[in-house]
């Protein structure tokens, strides 16, 4: 049985400066993001479509998305493989290409987590699960241009204090 999963948020554009969209050049491309219960995010365009460049632009969401929705799959499929993760980072870009007569798509993104784990010996086993975890991000799985994943796995470098404990 296929569960259904729905979600909701506003959208609310700040970037009236008295004339509305009177013109190109005449408007804010500012707004904000909220959801019943969180936190708002303030985005706008990216400085090279007239935005504000202290906010979060769509494609910097986008990608963002991406690399959230691997991060949380990876952490749970190490669960199941009993791997202990005690560090994540990625480092994510993506590529969009701008198309006449001013649209545009992403043609790609390329992930690069550093996943610090506990075990030295689940190296191996811990790089490879990121395939899994790829197949079961439902982001990437929504997306119509390739994810790649250039990940790295290295272990928990333990400290002479804490190695005698």
């Amino acid at each position: 049985m296929k569960a259904a999963h729905h979600y909701a948020v506003r959208l609310s554009w700040t970037g009236n400066r008295g004339t509305g969209t009177s013109g190109y050049r005449e408007y804010g491309r500012e707004h904000t993001i909220t959801a019943a219960g969180k936190h708002s995010i303030d985005g706008s365009a990216d400085r090279t479509f007239h935005g504000n460049a202290d906010r979060w632009n769509p494609e910097e969401l986008l990608l963002t998305a991406l690399s959230q929705c691997h991060m949380l799959s990876y952490l749970h499929v190490a669960v199941r493989h009993g791997v202990t993760v005690v560090a994540y980072t990625d480092d994510a870009v993506g590529t969009m290409e701008q198309l006449p007569p001013g649209g545009g798509r992403f043609t790609s993104a390329t992930l690069r987590p550093r996943v610090t784990i506990s075990d030295p010996r689940q190296l191996d086993l811990a790089q490879s699960l990121h395939a899994e975890a790829a197949r079961e991000c439902f982001i990437a799985a929504s997306v119509n241009f390739p994810v790649g994943h250039e990940a790295m796995t290295v272990p928990e470098v333990v400290t002479g204090a804490e190695s005698a404990e």
